[in-house]
């Protein structure tokens, strides 16, 4: 990496000479160097090394930074294009298999580019930031792909860094809220409980929805205090509503957990010392999980998944039909709930295959003794159709907004029946 920078030093004295620097980080070498041990892992980064060099010329430099990441100086290029060229080449040759001891192993590359004539670059380390910051946007837009750095990226980046500097402000100055939704039961048409949603009260953009910062929080870990925070403060909530409610049985309280909460070793006993302090009752917490979650991350939540069973606490899966599970291969998990995606119950009113869909849903898990809860209900016609299919729960607007305490207090005390 060093001959990279000091021949980087020397082109920045000749503006004419175009040039780029290509960032290479490959997708999911944790997963493939924990499945097969460190030693196929280093084998494989070789391995990578060898086939980066027959993509390059003689002229150009090479260099591993650390990790699975690499660089690519590509020097004396006519355009853009050129340096397009070199990572495509680089995609097409990654794709071949790579074979370790009898067995096939298959990588693929997320790459940055930036391109000498972009910025007015004052120093080596800017161009090479330029070009991380290129390959981070292709992780975030899917991976197994190349992106050509430009100044919104840097834009973004800047946008980026100030929002965990203001999340991290965030846990401080205590700015989080919790907002309740109501889950309906569609039997009786009362309010069953309510489900957990986040908020974020910003001093200078107001109320944020989790889709506004919850990638960030994830990225930076910071999700695992809010999300730690979150749990406590809706156990909390909800046993003062029971305790002073007791006419109105509310049953559930639901909570999102992340992928990132999952992976605490701790977890547990979280839960535990959170239900042990705020006194709610564990058959009353009910905890969401993504369908992702469950699909990439299998073996590592089982474990997980069955002791908080054997707490007493019903689980979820939410937005199911979005990703690439399917009750089969959910029967083994003790899941009690399966919330149906907004996206197929927002088209009920006009596509017959939606509603067939859903019938199939809703007929499985109950063989499956699973319920279902159907959410974004927006419309009477949604809520009649989902009745008849015999859902057994609903939330979406059609009943209520999501609300901050005093207002969900207020609804409880209304009592409304659908």
């Amino acid at each position: 990496m060093y001959e990279a920078s000091k021949t980087c030093n020397k082109l920045f004295k000749n503006l004419d000479y175009l040039y780029a620097v290509l960032f290479i980080d490959l997708d999911r070498f944790k997963v493939i160097n924990d499945s097969l041990g460190h030693l196929s892992g280093d084998q494989l980064l070789l391995a990578t090394a060898s086939r980066l060099k027959v993509c390059i010329r003689s002229i150009d430099t090479a260099a591993r930074l650390g990790g699975d990441e690499f660089t690519i100086l590509l020097e004396g290029i006519k355009d853009v294009a050129d340096a397009i060229v070199v990572a495509e080449r680089i995609q097409k040759e990654l794709a071949l298999p790579f074979e370790f001891d009898g067995q096939e192993v298959f990588i693929t590359a997320s790459i940055g580019i930036a391109l000498s004539s972009t910025v007015d670059y004052q120093h080596p380390e800017e161009l090479l930031r330029d070009a991380d910051t290129a390959m981070y946007r292709a992780k975030v837009l899917g991976k197994a792909r190349y992106e050509l750095f430009n100044s919104d990226m840097y834009a973004n980046v800047l946008a980026r860094l100030q929002l965990e500097t203001d999340l991290r402000r965030a846990i401080e100055r205590e700015e989080f809220q919790v907002y309740y939704q109501p889950i309906v039961s569609l039997t009786s048409g009362s309010i069953l409980g309510f489900e957990a949603l986040l908020r974020w009260q910003h001093p200078e953009r107001g109320l944020l929805n989790p889709a506004d910062f919850i990638s960030v929080a994830e990225e930076t870990g910071l999700i695992l205090s809010i999300g730690k925070w979150a749990l406590h403060e809706a156990c909390r909530q909800m046993q003062a509503w029971r305790v002073y409610h007791r006419s109105n049985l509310l049953e559930k309280i639901s909570v999102n957990l992340s992928v990132k909460q999952f992976s605490q070793s701790d977890l547990i006993e979280q839960i535990g010392q959170i239900l042990d302090s705020t006194g709610l009752d564990a058959g009353t917490l009910m905890l969401e999980i993504a369908e992702s979650v469950i699909v990439e991350n299998g073996h590592q939540v089982t474990a997980a998944i069955l002791q908080l069973r054997e707490m007493g606490i019903d689980l979820s899966i939410d937005d199911f039909g979005t990703g690439y599970s399917s009750l089969g291969g959910l029967y083994k998990f003790p899941i009690s709930v399966l919330k149906i995606d907004r996206s197929f119950i927002s088209r009920m009113n006009t596509n017959s295959k939606n509603i067939e869909i859903i019938e199939i849903i809703v007929t499985l898990a109950h063989k499956l003794g699973v319920d279902v809860l159907a959410e974004g209900v927006e419309t009477e016609e949604q809520l009649a159709l989902l009745r008849n299919l015999n859902c057994k729960y609903g939330q979406g607007h059609f009943f209520s907004v999501p609300l901050n305490s005093l207002a969900a207090e207020a609804l409880i005390m209304e009592n409304p029946q659908w």
